[in-house]
C-alpha cells in the first residue's frame, strides 16, 4: 500500500513539474555582447610594422552593455577599450596594438570583462609571425695585404 501511495505522489509531482510555464528573465534578455571576429590573424608581418587590430562589439540585448575592462594577456598586447555604456543595437570598438619589435610567432589573448548576460568574460585572439628587418644585400670585401 506504501508503495502504491509513493508511487502515486511521485506522478503527480512530475506531472506537476511538467506543467510550469517556461520561466523568462524579468526585464528581458539584459545586456548581451557579439563580436565581428574572435580572431584577428595578421599573417606574416616585418618588424617594426604597423601592429593595430580592431576588434567590433555590438550589444544584441536590450539593456546598456558596459565593458568594465579589457586585458591583455601580456605587456606586448595593449588593448583599448570604450567604458561608456553601448545602448542597445550600437557598436562600439576595441584596439589591441602588438609589440612587433619582438621577433617570431604571436600568439596573445585580450580578455573582454563586461556585464554581458551571454558571455560576461570573452576572449579574443591575435595570431600571426613577426619577420626580422631584411638583409641588407652583401658588397665586395676588401683584403687588406698581408705584411711580411
Amino acid at each position: 500500500m506504501k508503495t502504491l501511495i509513493l508511487t502515486l505522489a511521485s506522478a503527480l509531482f512530475t506531472l506537476g513539474a511538467m506543467a510550469q510555464p517556461e520561466m523568462k528573465p524579468v526585464g528581458g534578455t539584459g545586456p548581451m555582447i557579439a563580436l565581428d571576429k574572435e580572431v584577428h590573424d595578421y599573417g606574416t608581418i616585418p618588424q617594426g610594422a604597423n601592429g593595430e587590430c580592431v576588434f567590433t562589439v555590438t550589444n544584441t540585448g536590450d539593456q546598456p552593455l558596459i565593458i568594465s575592462q579589457c586585458q591583455g594577456s601580456c605587456g606586448c598586447t595593449v588593448p583599448q577599450c570604450e567604458t561608456a555604456p553601448i545602448k542597445p543595437g550600437t557598436t562600439s570598438k576595441i584596439t589591441v596594438k602588438y609589440d612587433t619589435n619582438r621577433l617570431g610567432p604571436i600568439n596573445k589573448t585580450v580578455t573582454i570583462n563586461s556585464n554581458a548576460t551571454n558571455a560576461p568574460t570573452k576572449l579574443v585572439t591575435i595570431k600571426g609571425n613577426v619577420d626580422g628587418p631584411a638583409a641588407a644585400p652583401a658588397g665586395p670585401v676588401e683584403l687588406s695585404p698581408m705584411k711580411p
